[in-house]
């Protein structure tokens, strides 16, 4: 089949990779110039370059709503239209335009955790699994009839920089399996229940900044969902930022004030954290390393001896 891919950073070059490796064409190549957003120069392999490096023509849009795009598509006479992590909605006059239609690959167990950053939402959801689906794209948000999917577990000290790498992996064979069901007309779409339909936003600096009144064992997925090289959980000590790079759930319990930092235990320093349902003494979070400012990294223990106070959601 001839193929125009839309995609962008790592989860696109994985696509574009797979296309490339298969049996299909790759006649056109749709992806986002470089960004500043935080978010989005990790994992930042050039679609663009892999493309160029190829021989296949690449055009570069923030958005798919000019008159020239659509010509372009339409010049390149797709069978299908693949898309992973394309940042902006595509119109139906683009993906409804090949005769199969557009694929899309997000990067989720739809039709949860439709939308951005479904690895670190679910992660710090306490989700049991993660993974990738191959759907057909419609006029909703990750709505489209399911095609295939793979998952993995989710384990007890994962990051999220662990499950990246599990479900990129996941991108080559899931692209290559769906185009040749496609192609050979033995693809069974499966419909959305949408009564389980989940949807989250872009992650900002925001989301990463730790309330102390969450459960310590909420904070602890927290911390490993803004493992590196994402941006790290942060929160104040005495007006200046610290991010706490890793931790763990206390083993003993403690009361007092969300925020306090009280104890040394083990490799680390315990920081009270917000009560659990029966309320009274709670785990805390055992804070083991932390980055100041500056970049420069602490054994927190060491950091904490003489400190004291609190640690507080802003300055």
């Amino acid at each position: 089949m001839r193929v125009v891919m839309f995609g962008y950073q790592t989860w696109g070059h994985r696509t574009l990779q797979a296309l490339l490796e298969s049996d299909h064409e790759v006649v056109l190549v749709v992806t986002h110039p470089r960004s500043e957003h935080a978010y989005e120069k990790i994992w930042d392999d050039s679609v663009a370059e892999l493309a160029e490096k190829h021989g296949v023509p690449v055009l570069l849009r923030n958005r798919p709503d000019d008159p020239g795009l659509l010509e372009a598509i339409r010049a390149a006479a797709p069978d299908i239209i693949v898309a992973n992590n394309w940042r902006t909605w595509l119109p139906p006059e683009i993906f409804e335009l090949p005769p199969h239609g557009t694929l899309n690959v997000h990067d989720s167990l739809l039709p949860a955790y439709a939308g951005f950053s479904p690895i670190i939402w679910a992660l710090i959801n306490g989700e049991e699994r993660v993974g990738v689906t191959a759907h057909r794209m419609d006029a909703e948000l990750d709505a489209g009839d399911i095609l295939l999917q793979r998952s993995a577990p989710v384990g007890p000290r994962d990051t999220a920089t662990d499950l990246f790498h599990r479900t990129v992996g996941m991108i080559s064979p899931l692209v290559r399996e769906s185009l040749d069901l496609i192609a050979s007309g033995t693809a069974h779409w499966q419909p959305q229940d949408r009564s389980r339909a989940s949807f989250f936003h872009k992650r900002s600096v925001e989301d990463s900044r730790i309330d102390w009144n969450w459960p310590a064992e909420d904070l602890e997925r927290l911390v490993r969902a803004q493992s590196d090289p994402y941006p790290n959980a942060f929160t104040h000590h005495r007006g200046e930022r610290i991010r706490i790079v890793s931790a763990a759930v206390s083993k003993a319990r403690y009361g007092g004030t969300p925020g306090r930092i009280f104890i040394r235990e083990g490799d680390g320093v315990v920081v009270v954290a917000g009560a659990d349902a029966r309320g009274g003494h709670r785990p805390g979070l055992l804070v083991r390393t932390i980055r100041t400012e500056d970049g420069t990294e602490y054994a927190a223990g060491d950091w904490f001896r003489s400190m004291g106070g609190y640690l507080t959601s802003r300055p």
